[in-house]
């Protein structure tokens, strides 16, 4: 249930980088009383498969962190297709687009156990040195070279 991302062969040239995915159960933890997941559970499930992702291609979040960069949401929107019940399997799967100016886009789709789309969702990141305190944050326009190299591998998707 918790494999890793896996993906297919390279794109051929015109045709769309395989997805990032991840798998997950819908626990009762993820669902509101009537046992449908709760929108919460989709954003930190989105969370998860952009940190997993990113560690596939060899840099994990948590080095960023310990460095003073942070990647916030900047916008979210997720299209509700079809409810996600307790006990399903979700598989997620995710796309790392071209950076839009400073914003590092997202686009994900969640399908149920039978292959139907549940949701589909898009993500805007930006990247920031944390400095120390609240005041001294910057929003960075340029970003470190270990970032934008694994952002490179993230958009052409894993590789089999």
């Amino acid at each position: 249930m918790n494999a890793p991302h896996t993906g297919s062969a390279p794109q051929c040239a015109g045709l769309e980088p395989p997805p990032w995915r991840l798998w997950r159960r819908v626990l009762p933890q993820h669902t509101d009383h009537a046992g449908v997941v709760w929108h919460g559970a989709y954003v930190a499930w989105l969370e998860e498969a952009r940190v997993e992702a990113l560690a596939a291609v060899g840099l994990a979040y948590s080095d960023l962190s310990a460095r003073g960069l942070e990647l916030p949401v900047v916008a979210l929107s997720i299209a509700y297709r079809l409810a996600l019940l307790h006990g399903d399997r979700v598989e997620i799967r995710s796309w790392s687009e071209p950076r839009l100016g400073l914003k590092l886009p997202w686009r994900s789709q969640l399908f149920d156990g039978s292959g139907r789309l549940a949701a589909e969702a898009r993500v805007e990141l930006v990247a920031v040195a944390m400095g120390d305190g609240p005041e001294r944050r910057r929003l960075l326009r340029r970003l470190p070279e270990d970032l934008e190299e694994a952002l490179g591998r993230l958009g052409a998707g894993p590789l089999a």
